[in-house]
């Protein structure tokens, strides 16, 4: 359990709060490139509780600033896009990407006025399809980090993006949490079922629902192994991330993919989840493409200007996530019928912000007590004592991969999973198979 006083401080991220101030030290990836147009129109949107306009200007340059013109508050939304800016359209005052007034038609000729008018504008960047942007404090940003899928080249890489209606760390808790696979991912037919996306591939994790937790802390945020006896003295490790200070890497479920989540907070109830497969070693095919990001049934709604809208899911509490519950009897745990609803269904169903002080936690939950303590402590750290926090700027500490081994118990997962781990590399990512690995005599 949290403290009343400490949940908080784990959840509010507006601006000020000591968490917001905390996330705005770090570079987040909030739009793939082509949400917006070079000259096209705006965008709403929603990031740790600011309400802001994005825009691409006639010469190709990201823009994010505040939503209402500093000179009488109408919503820079109505802007229009033009001549490397956004001009108002209530009295004509215009701005760059850098939020300098450079133009007020309205005024005489000879006045300097605009020249001390500015609005709020947050420094962007874009690699590899994304847009980045730095909320921080510092007039020159930390480098971007070293995540090894944002310098692959484009082919080899899968994203996709769900908003979700909860506080951002029931999200990334729910990435980090190993022991739910065993009952809310779970399929009851053991060799899988097509409508439920079966073909063989069950999960070695099913034989053992209570594994072995090894946690410690990184140069960069949390790792644990999390073992599973699958046979007499054959232990399956799924090695898993959390990475300062959003991040999760799960294990990865075939041979040479790498499977991440990240966790943007639009406010403190709603964010949006971001999804990623990449392969270091070849492009992902088609077929693969088409495997993992099949939709969830229903796809999304239709979005507005409200950027409460974009990328929401169609199932939802409403309708219960489209919930089988003939399917629940004997083909999945849950009769959800996605992984993604799933954990949407249960993370939604705790209510916008979890009441941590009415937790029971266990031995399970060993990875969810060390990341929790980590981000506080780097919070506090950084609220008290003005300290750096993880990563910021060391971009080389994400330079990090997840994986799986199968081992006997004589054998130590650190020092096997230690080169699977490292990206840049040219090792080889072993799938969770258990006929891929002979313990050592």
């Amino acid at each position: 359990m949290l403290s009343k006083e400490d949940n908080t401080l784990l959840t509010q991220v507006s601006r000020g709060t000591p968490m917001g101030n905390l996330l705005r030290e770090y570079w987040m990836p909030i739009l793939f490139s082509d949400e917006l147009t070079a000259g096209g129109r705006t965008m709403k949107g929603k990031l740790l509780g600011e309400d802001l306009v994005a825009f691409r200007d006639s010469s190709g340059r990201p823009g994010l600033i505040e939503a209402n013109c500093p000179h009488r508050g109408a919503p820079l939304y109505f802007g229009r896009n033009e001549n490397d800016g956004i001009r108002c359209v209530y009295h004509g005052w215009m701005y760059d990407v850098t939020g300098a007034c450079v133009d007020m038609p309205n005024e005489p000729a000879h006045s300097n006025f605009k020249d001390k008018v500015k609005l709020n504008a947050y420094k962007l960047r874009e690699r590899n399809g994304l847009i980045w942007a730095y909320l921080g404090p510092r007039k020159t940003p930390p480098e971007l980090p070293d995540l090894e899928f944002n310098v692959l080249p484009p082919e080899h890489t899968l994203i996709w993006k769900n908003m979700q209606m909860t506080n951002w760390v029931q999200g990334l808790e729910g990435n980090i949490d190993s022991s739910h696979l065993s009952f809310l991912h779970t399929r009851l037919e053991r060799d899988g079922n097509a409508e439920f996306g079966g073909g063989g591939a069950r999960g070695l994790w099913y034989e053992d629902p209570a594994p072995r937790m090894e946690v410690t802390d990184t140069d960069f945020g949390v790792m644990y192994g999390a073992g599973r006896l699958e046979e007499s003295d054959r232990r399956f490790w799924r090695v898993t991330q959390f990475m300062m200070p959003f991040y999760g890497l799960f294990a990865p479920i075939g041979p040479n993919e790498c499977p991440m989540q990240w966790w943007i907070p639009l406010d403190d109830h709603t964010v949006m989840k971001w999804d990623v497969r990449w392969n270091p070693n070849r492009p992902i095919t088609e077929e693969e493409r088409g495997r993992l990001m099949s939709p969830d049934p229903g796809g999304f709604i239709e979005p507005t200007s409200d950027p409460y809208t974009h990328y929401r899911l169609a199932a939802n509490m409403d309708n219960d996530y489209f919930t089988n519950w003939d399917a629940q009897g004997d083909k999945r745990y849950s009769g959800v019928p996605s992984a993604n609803l799933q954990d949407a269904a249960v993370q939604e169903g705790m209510g916008p912000i979890v009441n941590r002080e009415r937790e029971h936690l266990g031995t399970a939950d060993a990875m969810i007590i060390r990341t929790r303590r980590r981000l506080l402590e780097a919070m506090k750290a950084l609220r008290d004592h003005g300290t750096v926090p993880p990563g910021v700027d060391d971009p080389t500490v994400y330079g990090i991969r997840s994986t799986t081994v199968v081992l006997s118990d004589a054998e130590s997962w650190q020092s096997v999973a230690s080169p699977l781990l490292k990206a840049f590399t040219d090792e080889k990512i072993m799938a969770a198979d258990i006929t891929m690995r002979t313990p050592r005599a």
